[in-house]
């Protein structure tokens, strides 16, 4: 009988760290701006022998995932994605400091480069994710006194890069939206678009980037098969080497 998956898992256990990437799901999670709060409500209790809850949330509240589908009409849905998808390599580029001094910054092809020069070439099917540190903060939309938000994003030059030089599987980023609140605003959800009608799908609101290295994780992105979906809650863990 083959024992190397549980010896290995063991191996894991013992020798690598566990880190959680996602936020955790109540009505003050943060959530895109445009969607409501989601409720909760207890439908039974341990008087008639069990407690259940009814939860009603938009599908891409908090953590989650979003299908080709969520922008692109005809692309694949939930149901669709495989599970191979659902386990990669895991890189992340570290932008922490360019958005601490410019909460609009968008990740540029030059720091995709200098990620690769000091790395190694980005692995082809891995999971790229995007660390700004913007899960720390409890105002995730950062309005202005004209009302206007500002939060980082990714540029156009970048994710063509990484999808079709290095042909990544996924990509993801602790903001609410792939594109940077100024260039939505400008131009609407362009990076966001090309990224699903390129057949990928994104994980959003990610948490604890800064506890994983920039490269030699693995991520398993976790979230329900549901049919004609465009995206769901999810729950995303690394498995990172300890030091």
């Amino acid at each position: 009988m083959d024992k190397k998956l549980w010896e290995q898992y063991a191996d894991w256990k013992q020798n690598y760290k566990f880190v959680d990437l996602t936020h955790e799901l109540s009505p003050q999670t943060p959530h895109w701006h445009g969607f409501p709060e989601m409720e909760i409500s207890r439908l039974f209790d341990y008087p008639v022998g069990f407690r259940t809850h009814q939860f009603q949330l938009v599908s891409q509240y908090g953590t989650h995932v979003d299908a080709p589908v969520h922008f692109i009409p005809d692309g694949r849905e939930l149901q669709d994605l495989r599970v191979e998808e659902m386990i990669l390599p895991l890189c992340v580029i570290d932008v922490s400091k360019q958005v601490a001094a410019d909460a609009d910054y968008t990740i540029s092809l030059a720091d995709i480069q200098a990620w690769e020069k000091e790395y190694g070439e980005i692995p082809e099917g891995c999971f790229f994710a995007a660390r700004s540190d913007w899960s720390n903060r409890e105002d995730i939309n950062n309005y202005d006194a004209e009302g206007d938000r500002h939060y980082p994003g990714w540029s156009m030059e970048a994710l063509q890069y990484i999808i079709e030089t290095r042909k990544v599987a996924a990509i993801g980023h602790e903001t609410s939206d792939t594109d940077s609140a100024r260039n939505a605003k400008e131009k609407g959800f362009l990076c966001e678009t090309y990224v699903l009608e390129k057949d990928i799908y994104q994980i959003e609101l990610m948490n604890n980037l800064s506890e994983v290295p920039a490269v030699g994780s693995l991520i398993f992105c976790g979230f329900p098969k549901a049919k004609n979906a465009s995206g769901f809650t999810a729950r995303c863990i690394a498995i990172c080497p300890k030091n």
